[in-house]
């Protein structure tokens, strides 16, 4: 008889848990009125919180709060002192013995011994020369020497190294003390924290049409105006943090505090990043704290003889699939020298936030890998999630939205963690925006193995309006992970190797570039209409080479070419040279000038991407609440929608016009096309004529109470806006 009673002590306990959680968390209430599924896992939340509230607690009582503490650069690695000493520091647990050498010493490796402190921290202080300069001047070579305790010397570059370098032909790179005389100081204010992000996805070495790697001044001198001129209004740069394998993509980090060498110097950085402010372009940095690189002379692995400095030690410590290291996020050292680097990128630089790139791989221990994520909430919670990892990332939002309150983070999470980006007051990650990974899959499937009349509008739409309420997502149609070796991008799945022979507007249109450039305009239109709460381009690269282009009378002909950006289209994929493709730049360089070209028609697509971006900036369709959709009509193959006060209209057949379409609307009144994907700019047929007034009646259809009746050719998107409604 006394069975019966369990479920019933059960939910007392489970109400228990509840409202303990609600006292323990500020605005936990808030999270479970938005998402009432999560009761289940208040507790979760309650843990988590406390977790991240009991670090930042212990930083207050041991480092005199995380302002302190997510300062380690001025610390640690060497600086220049106030008498023109030099003063130097590690953390290296495991050494038996730390020493400096370097021009500086004739390379002599012991003659500069390091202090041993407390807690595995070692210090150094060189006094000034006789007439007071540094002992080590800028520009000049240095490394740190570990003694280990199995009696090897070890010569590292030092974790806060500012600046190395790659010289000539040498295997590994040189760590140079940075410490210019004039370094370069900001003269431009942070923009404001846009209302609508539109993010241009950007490497700053592919950037140019040349076969070698382009610099941050090419890239400030010759891409921000193209960036500011297509509308985008914030940049997320690429390979920024020093990597020694440049096909790695910037993946795979071998100094955190080192602003890449290979495009010019940190002063040239900063320089560009100066002048995308002063175009009112904020600045994202593809930040990696989920792995670093396992390279042992240039980067962190092994720093100190030990493979559980910086990492965990053993397996734990290695991911199987990058065949790279895995920090201890629970170290307190580690958070130090991470919340340091978050801090670095800030301060020194002025970037206004970032990606985190490969979250999932640090939300789990299994690190996503052979986990499909279905959306049950239980694969959210539980042991599966590294904790640690997730405090982590908390603290680290944390410290970039106090200290600057208008950045901007995003994350990378294939898998939908929910409250990921809801403030950590709600047990949340403290995200902004986390990237909406399955559009670009949707896209690439449908190209892949549908034929167009199979296309399902419902699953289109649901796939682009499948976010979680109020976590803001950043949608995209491709971005880098589309374009690399191994998969094609949108383009060239759209139109294949007809981009290099029938790209002419000398030549008819062929029905395969027609078809491409029709349907490249409207998957990108609809992605970023119905999508998120941002949109997302990638600069792209180009192909082959272009020095072949011939003119003639009558056609025009291009040998071996090229490329575009995915704002107006690009071929085949990215590869940076290797030894697998002969060490070639053909795959990881850029041709703007193609879009530049009258006679090719690539400038259709950049037009388009271009007054897109313009026509958001002056409606807000991001900034809005999600859109109404209201048909998904699998038969005619349209989509209809409404966001901002704006009619989107998609036309998917590859062959039905429809004249006088009933199109359902919120709002009376006089209709204008604002925007037409079939417009002679944009590389369209011109079917539709610009004048036309359309006035919605009082005719529900599809629910709205309003419908008005449009002429809407094959393959083209529309967008029409209420005049009569006060701007």
């Amino acid at each position: 008889m006394a069975a019966p009673a369990a479920p019933a002590a059960e939910e007392k306990g489970s109400e228990a848990q509840l409202k303990a959680a609600l006292a323990d968390v500020p605005e936990l209430g808030r999270l479970l009125e938005i998402d009432p599924y999560l009761k289940p896992y208040a507790a979760d939340f309650q843990r988590r919180y406390k977790k991240f509230n009991q670090v930042l607690h212990d930083i207050g009582e041991n480092e005199g709060g995380i302002d302190k503490f997510s300062r380690g650069y001025e610390s640690f690695g060497i600086h220049r002192c106030s008498d023109g000493g030099i003063y130097c520091k590690e953390w290296a647990p495991g050494a038996e013995g730390v020493f400096l050498t370097g021009e500086f010493s004739g390379w002599n490796p012991f003659s500069h011994p390091y202090k041993k402190l407390e807690y595995g921290k070692w210090e150094l202080y060189i006094p000034p020369k006789q007439n007071k300069s540094p002992p080590i001047p800028h520009g000049s070579k240095l490394k740190v020497v570990i003694t280990s305790k199995s009696g090897e010397i070890l010569y590292r570059i030092s974790p806060w190294a500012k600046y190395v370098v790659r010289e000539n032909n040498n295997v590994n790179y040189d760590w140079i003390h940075w410490d210019p005389e004039n370094p370069y100081k900001f003269r431009h204010s942070r923009p404001k924290k846009p209302r609508s992000l539109r993010i241009y996805e950007s490497h700053v070495g592919i950037s140019s049409h040349e076969g070698k790697i382009a610099s941050y001044k090419h890239f400030t001198s010759n891409v921000l105006p193209r960036i500011k001129d297509l509308g985008y209004n914030c940049i997320q740069l690429m390979a920024i943090m020093e990597h020694a394998y440049y096909a790695s993509f910037g993946y795979q980090v071998t100094s955190f505090f080192a602003a890449s060498s290979r495009y010019g110097t940190p002063e040239e950085l900063k320089e560009l990043v100066d002048t995308a402010h002063l175009m009112g372009i904020v600045v994202l940095l593809d930040v990696v704290h989920s792995h670093a690189s396992k390279n042992s002379e240039d980067g962190l692995n092994m720093f100190d003889g030990t493979d559980s400095c910086y990492f965990h030690s053993g397996p734990r410590g290695t991911h199987d699939l990058w065949d790279s290291r895995l920090f201890i996020y629970s170290s307190w050292e580690v958070l130090r020298f991470l919340l340091s680097n978050i801090r670095w990128w800030l301060e020194e630089y002025c970037f206004d936030g970032f990606r985190f790139d490969g979250v999932t791989s640090m939300l789990y221990h299994h690190h996503g890998m052979g986990q499909g994520f279905s959306g049950d909430y239980s694969e959210y919670f539980g042991l599966q999630v590294d904790e640690d990892a997730l405090v982590y990332l908390m603290l680290a939002n944390h410290l970039t939205h106090t200290m600057y309150p208008d950045s901007i983070t995003i994350a990378e999470d294939v898998s939908g963690m929910p409250a990921l980006c809801s403030p950590t007051s709600q047990g949340g990650g403290g995200f902004d925006y986390r990237l909406a990974m399955a559009i670009p899959d949707k896209w690439i499937q449908l190209l892949k193995e549908f034929k167009d009349e199979d296309w399902n509008m419902g699953n289109i739409v649901y796939t682009l309006t499948n976010r979680r309420h109020l976590e803001k997502c950043v949608a995209y149609a491709e971005s880098h992970d589309q374009a690399l070796v191994g998969d094609k991008t949108l383009a060239f799945w759209l139109m294949d190797a007809e981009m290099y022979t029938n790209m002419s507007v000398l030549a008819p249109f062929t029905p395969v570039i027609d078809r491409g450039i029709q349907l490249h305009k409207m998957i990108r239109l609809i992605t970023h209409g119905l999508g998120g709460e941002g949109y997302l381009n990638f600069m792209g690269r180009h192909i082959y080479n272009c020095d072949d282009i011939q003119t003639h009378p009558v056609e025009y002909v291009v040998c071996q070419v090229t490329d575009t950006g995915n704002e107006f289209g690009h071929p085949e994929w990215l590869d940076f040279p290797r030894k697998g493709n002969n060490e070639s730049y053909h795959y990881a360089r850029r041709q703007f000038n193609l879009t530049d070209d009258d006679l090719l028609r690539y400038k259709f697509l950049n037009n388009f991407d271009r007054d897109m971006n313009r026509l958001e900036e002056t409606c807000g369709w991001l900034s809005a609440p999600q859109a109404y959709v209201s048909e998904k009509h699998e038969g005619n193959k349209t989509i209809t929608f409404e966001r901002a006060g704006l009619l989107f209209i998609f036309n998917f057949h590859p062959s039905k016009s429809y004249t006088d379409y009933r199109v359902g609307t919120a709002m009376p009144g006089k209709f204008k096309i604002v925007l037409d994907s079939d417009a002679a700019e944009y590389g369209g047929h011109q079917r539709l004529d610009h004048s036309t007034d359309y006035f919605a009646e009082a005719f529900e259809h599809n629910g709205r109470p309003y419908s008005l009746l449009v002429y809407i050719p094959s393959r083209v998107a529309l967008i029409l806006q209420n005049v009569d409604l006060p701007n």
